[in-house]
C-alpha cells in the first residue's frame, strides 16, 4: 500500500460509528441523511494513489477499480471522503451483486466492474488539500462537501452526493418509504467528525413485515424447536426465504404443538435449506420438513437475492391466512421516492 505521506489522515482510520435508536431525534442540532444499503467506505487520494478502506479497516481498493478511476478524475489531488459503496439496479440497491465483487480473481473483478459498476455515495468530507475539515462541525463540513462534489464530480456518474436535510418531516418520509435503496435514516449531531465514536450519530433502521409459510424447523440439542424455516410461493413452488430464531419458551411450545403433528416431506418444493445453511455449521444443519399449512407474520429489515438477509422476528401466528396467499411479491421493492443527487445546483 502507498504511504500517503501527503495526507494528514492516513489509512486505516476509525470511521464515525452509529448507535441504534427507535425514533428519529428532533431539534435544530440534527441533520438527517438516508442510510444506504451498501459497504461503508473511506476513500483516500494522495496524488496518483487511491485507497478504499472498509468500515473494519480492510482494503477494498482492488475490488472497485471503477471507483478508483473516478476518484482520480477529481481536480483536487489530495482528499479524504466518507461514504457508501453501492450497486444500483433500477430503483433498488443490489447487495448481492455488491458481495460478488469481493472476489480473488482480478479478471472477474474487472468484468463485474464493467457489467455491474458501483456508485460511491459521499456523505462527509474529512480532508481537502491541507484543510482539515474533520475539525469543523457537521453543517460546515456538509457545505464544503457539496462544493467539493460540484467542483470535482459534477460530470462523473460513479460519484454521487447523498441527500441531507434538517427537515425532520422529510426524514420521517424517508424512513416510511419503500424497500428500495434505503436501510433507514441517519441522524447526525452538529459536531466535529467523531473518529471511532458512537456519540454523534444515531441510526434508525427500517422494519418491514411479511406473511410466510412454515416449511420446516430445526431443533436444539435437547430436541426442542430452535428455529422456524420460512417459505414464500413463486410459480407454484414454496421457496425457502429465511428463518425465525429468537422465540420465547411459550412460542417454542406452541410451535411444537402445531408443527410436530404435521412433520413430513417435502416441506419446501422450490429452493430448500438443504445441507449446511448460511447461518449454521454442518453439524447443526439438519432440518425437519412440515406440511405447508401454518402461516406466521414476521418482521425483517433486509432482502438479498429474494431471501431475508438476517433472522426475522415472529410477530404472530396467522390462522386466518391461506398459505397460498404468501407469495414472493411481498419482497419486491417498489419505486424509491428519493434518489441520489449529483450536487446541489
Amino acid at each position: 500500500m502507498p504511504t500517503f505521506e501527503g495526507l494528514a489522515l492516513r489509512p486505516p482510520i476509525e470511521p464515525m460509528e452509529t448507535r441504534h435508536a427507535q425514533r428519529i431525534p428532533e431539534g435544530d442540532d440534527w441533520t438527517y441523511e438516508p442510510k444506504w444499503d451498501g459497504f461503508r467506505c473511506i476513500a483516500f487520494r494522495d496524488g496518483k494513489n487511491v485507497e478504499l478502506q472498509s468500515k473494519s479497516g480492510e482494503t477494498l481498493t482492488r475490488y472497485f477499480p471503477e471507483i478508483v478511476s473516478a476518484l482520480l478524475e477529481a481536480r483536487v489531488q489530495r482528499f479524504v471522503v466518507d461514504g457508501e459503496l453501492m450497486i444500483v439496479e433500477g430503483e433498488s440497491s443490489d447487495f448481492d451483486a455488491l458481495l460478488q465483487r469481493i472476489h480473488p480473481a482480478e479478471s472477474r473483478v474487472r468484468r463485474l466492474a464493467t457489467d455491474t459498476p458501483a456508485t460511491y455515495v459521499l456523505f462527509d468530507l474529512l480532508l481537502e488539500g491541507r484543510s482539515k475539515h474533520f475539525e469543523h462541525q457537521l453543517q460546515q463540513r456538509r457545505a464544503l462537501l457539496e462544493e467539493f462534489v460540484l467542483r470535482n464530480f459534477a460530470k462523473n456518474s460513479s460519484i454521487a452526493l447523498s441527500p441531507a436535510t434538517s427537515d425532520v418531516a422529510l426524514a420521517k418520509r424517508w424512513l416510511s418509504g419503500s424497500l428500495a435503496r434505503l436501510d433507514g435514516v441517519i441522524a447526525k449531531a452538529n459536531v466535529p467528525y467523531a473518529f471511532g465514536s458512537r456519540d454523534a450519530v444515531v441510526k434508525i433502521k427500517r422494519s418491514y413485515t411479511a406473511d410466510c409459510v412454515i416449511g420446516g424447523f430445526r431443533t436444539s440439542s435437547d430436541g426442542s424447536i430452535a428455529s422456524l424455516l420460512l417459505g414464500l410461493y413463486d410459480d407454484g413452488l414454496l421457496h425457502h426465504v429465511g428463518f425465525v430464531g429468537s422465540m420465547s419458551a411459550q412460542e417454542r411450545k406452541r410451535a411444537a404443538e402445531l408443527l410436530r403433528p404435521i412433520a413430513e416431506p417435502p416441506g419446501f418444493t422450490g429452493a430448500a435449506p438443504g445441507g449446511p445453511s448460511r447461518w449454521r455449521r454442518a453439524e447443526n444443519a439438519q432440518w425437519f420438513p412440515v406440511k405447508p399449512e401454518i402461516v406466521v407474520e414476521v418482521s425483517f429489515d433486509h432482502v438479498t437475492a429474494r431471501r431475508f438477509r438476517h433472522a426475522t422476528r415472529l410477530l404472530r401466528w396467522r390462522a386466518d391466512k391461506a398459505p397460498r396467499q404468501c407469495t414472493m411479491e411481498q419482497l419486491l421493492a417498489p419505486k424509491e421516492p428519493s434518489g441520489l443527487q449529483k450536487a446541489p445546483r
